[in-house]
């Protein structure tokens, strides 16, 4: 990456990657000349998909857009987005109650790292409800998952709850 090069990192465990993130990874591409998903390889969670399944998935749903790059990461975001030249951070929001945790995260890495902003996308409105966690539940239970995931990742989360 270039110094004048703008560089995002969308971080997040994707685990699976939803419509949701799909709009809030469209959507903040166009302000960045590279946008890295960043996907966080978090060994404390029980996941569903190891970090390089979720890299590939969303390597695949992002191939039409060509300044996205995924990557994955250990540790803490600002470390990673340093290691990058990122000098911004993008948050998705849903609800207020994400509001609250996102600006706490934002004033600690801003904190640790002053350099790095935050900035927050709210969500589509078609989306505001829909989370990994959700998408997991629904599918643990057989449910209808169509209408929360890109079309290739749905029979990927099928195949981990048959």
């Amino acid at each position: 990456m270039t110094n004048n090069e703008k560089v995002g990192i969308y971080p997040g465990s994707f685990d699976p990657i939803t419509l949701g993130h799909l709009d809030i990874i469209r959507r903040s591409s166009g302000l960045f000349d590279t946008l890295i998903i960043a996907v966080l390889n978090n060994r404390e969670k029980n996941s569903l998909f190891s970090t390089d399944e979720r890299v590939k998935m969303i390597q695949s749903v992002t191939a039409d857009i060509k300044n996205v790059v995924v990557k994955s990461f250990d540790g803490l975001t600002v470390d990673f987005a340093k290691a990058e030249g990122a000098h911004t951070l993008v948050r998705g929001l849903r609800a207020i109650s994400d509001f609250e945790y996102e600006l706490q995260m934002a004033q600690t890495n801003r904190t640790m790292s002053p350099e790095i902003d935050t900035i927050f996308l709210t969500t589509d409105q078609r989306y505001a409800y829909l989370s990994s966690s959700i998408v997991r539940e629904v599918a643990s239970f057989g449910g209808k998952i169509e209408h929360f995931l890109p079309d290739e990742v749905v029979p990927l989360v099928r195949a981990k709850y048959k």
